[in-house]
C-alpha cells in the first residue's frame, strides 16, 4: 500500500468509474470495496470505497455525493513510452462520452481530466537549446492529441 494515494470522489459511480480506467490500463487490479453500512450517511449496502491501482500507482474511489466535482485544476499525467501508447489511452479515455481538449489534454465521461504524454516531448522541453524547445511547445499548442513524430520534426526544425 502507497503511503499517499489519490482518492477521486464520485457521485454515486465509482465502481462505474474504476472498472471504466482498470480496463484501460493494462497494469491494473481492482482491491478492496467497502460499502455504506445502515448508520452510514449513504444507502446501506451501495458502494462506498474501491481502491484500485493503475501502472503502480493507488488510488481510492469514494462515492461521496454531488457536493464536489472534478476540474481541471487537478488531472491525472500519464507518461506514455510511443505513439501507440498515446493512440490506445487517449481512445480510451474518450470512450463513452470524454472530450479532448488541447495539448494532449482531455476529461473523461466522468469529469477526470488527463494529460497522455509522450516522454518524447519531456525531452523535447528540456534540451538545452531553447530554440527547439520552442519549435516543440509551438506545434504541441496547435495539437489536440498529441503527435510524437509531428513533435519530433518540429523539435529537429523540420
Amino acid at each position: 500500500m502507497d503511503k499517499i494515494a489519490t482518492c477521486l470522489w464520485f457521485d454515486g459511480n465509482a465502481e462505474e468509474a474504476v472498472r471504466f480506467y482498470t480496463g484501460i490500463f493494462k497494469n491494473s487490479s481492482i482491491g478492496d470495496i467497502t460499502h455504506y453500512g445502515e448508520s452510514m450517511p449513504g444507502k446501506a449496502g451501495e458502494v462506498l470505497t474501491i481502491t484500485f491501482h493503475l501502472e503502480g500507482r493507488e488510488f481510492l474511489a469514494l462515492n461521496g455525493g454531488p457536493q464536489y466535482t472534478f476540474s481541471p485544476a487537478i488531472s491525472m499525467f500519464v507518461k506514455c513510452e510511443s505513439q501507440e501508447e498515446v493512440d490506445t489511452l487517449w481512445d480510451g479515455l474518450l470512450e463513452g462520452g470524454g472530450s479532448p481538449v488541447q495539448c494532449g489534454w482531455l476529461t473523461d465521461r466522468f469529469g477526470v481530466s488527463w494529460q497522455i504524454v509522450p516522454t518524447a516531448m519531456m525531452k523535447f522541453l528540456t534540451d538545452k537549446d531553447q530554440t527547439k524547445v520552442q519549435r516543440a511547445m509551438q506545434a504541441m499548442m496547435k495539437m489536440v492529441k498529441l503527435d510524437v513524430k509531428a513533435l519530433e520534426a518540429a523539435f529537429n526544425g523540420q
